[in-house]
Formats: structure tokens, C-alpha cells, sequence
């Protein structure tokens, strides 16, 4: 694959963000912080980012308590904190939020979430590796193979890579748009989609996905 000549610095730095700013109400609290196999749930994710080789490392959190648990949680890895003042107002409040505290100079950001757990730091590695050979505006990754069940669609879930000349519209997303879903329509023609084991998308938003979770973790 060559770099299109469009394409601004794909070799330079790229920020790995963890939106984790979100109030858990399926779970009936802050499900960053439920205990998954020894550890917070947060910090699965937030290891993962922290082992895949980006440049810079920034968690969005919520204000008071749970942020402070948040920052605890992540003793020890390299991430920088910007606080959410108004989760209640969608995912898009995260994404603003992380946009306005992100250094000057970078290439691309990559984007996750909190409640991903299985991620590995090879699914990051893969959509920065993308980015850098191809310079898209958009890497994107997909769950979907024999674990999905027999005639199952792929589904397109974060990690989502945005290059750096289009955080300006990341910041600017809807307050509860997921992704955010204009820019992937927008560059759909030139973006670079990654596929994955299926397993690795459960989402923790309910005590019945936590626990698949704690049972998927102990089989690794």
C-alpha cells in the first residue's frame, strides 16, 4: 500500500484516547471501576492502549469520585487526565472533551473505550500500522468470524482512528453520536476497515456482560 499525497505526516506521532467518562446506569454504577479478574475494568482497557505503541496516552474521565478512582485505577501508566464535565450528555461530550486537551503536532488519534476489556494491544498496533501505510482518513475496526455464529453480519465498533485533520468534526460530533458516525459515512470511501475475532467486541454495560467478561479472561 502507498501513502496517498494527501495524506499529512503519517509517520508522525499518534495519540491513543480512552473515553472513559461514561455513568454506567445499566450497570447501576461506575462500571469503570467493577472488579474484573483482579483488576478495574477500566485499566484493561487502559493497559491495552498503553502496550501498543502510540505516542501519547489521554483518558477522559467524569468529574468527582469515580474520575478520581479512575486516575487511581491507572496508577502507573502514562496516561494523561482530562475531566468530562457533563457526561450526561452523550459520548460526543467525551470525544469534545478529549479533542480540546490533545497536544498540537499530532498525526492521528485512535479512540476507545473503557468497556471493551478484551482488547488486545495487537487490534491498536493493527489500526496504527494501517494509518501509518496508508495514510486514511479513517481506520476502523469490525468484529465478525466463526465465533459470531453461522450468517452474522460484521460489526463495526471502536476502536475508530481519525487522522488529525479531522479532530476538528470529531470535536464537533453530536453529543450522543457513537464514533462519531458522520465522519465514517463522510470518508467511508477511503477508509480502511480491520477485521477481528468477534469475541473481542462484548461491551461491559451490565453485570451479565461482566461476568462473560471474567469468564472469557480466565480462559486466556
Amino acid at each position: 500500500m502507498t501513502v496517498p499525497s494527501h495524506a499529512p505526516q503519517a509517520h508522525g506521532p499518534v495519540a491513543g484516547v480512552l473515553l472513559a467518562a461514561g455513568l454506567g446506569t445499566r450497570m447501576g454504577g461506575p462500571k469503570q471501576l467493577a472488579p474484573l479478574a483482579g483488576r478495574p475494568l477500566v485499566r484493561h482497557a487502559a493497559q491495552a492502549l498503553a502496550d501498543a505503541g502510540h505516542d501519547t496516552l489521554l483518558c477522559a474521565v467524569p468529574p468527582g469520585e469515580v474520575g478520581d478512582g479512575i486516575r487511581e485505577a491507572l496508577r502507573g501508566l502514562p496516561f494523561a487526565f482530562v475531566v468530562n464535565p457533563d457526561p450526561a450528555r452523550g459520548l460526543g461530550s467525551s470525544f469534545r472533551a478529549a479533542v480540546g486537551a490533545l497536544p498540537a503536532g499530532l498525526a492521528a488519534v485512535n479512540f476507545a473505550l473503557a468497556d471493551m476489556p478484551l482488547l488486545t494491544p495487537a487490534v491498536h498496533a493493527a489500526l496504527i500500522r494501517a494509518y501509518r501505510e496508508t495514510g486514511a482518513p479513517v481506520v476502523l475496526a469490525e468484529y465478525a468470524g466463526p465465533d459470531a455464529g453461522p450468517g452474522v453480519a460484521p460489526v463495526r465498533a471502536p476502536p475508530h482512528l481519525f487522522r488529525a485533520d479531522l479532530l476538528a468534526a470529531v470535536r464537533d460530533a453530536p453529543d450522543a453520536d457513537h464514533g462519531p458516525r458522520h465522519l465514517i459515512r463522510e470518508h467511508a470511501a477511503q477508509a480502511v476497515t480491520l477485521t477481528f475475532p468477534a469475541a473481542l467486541l462484548l461491551d461491559v454495560d451490565t453485570p451479565e456482560a461482566l461476568a462473560q467478561a471474567e469468564e472469557w479472561l480466565k480462559g486466556t
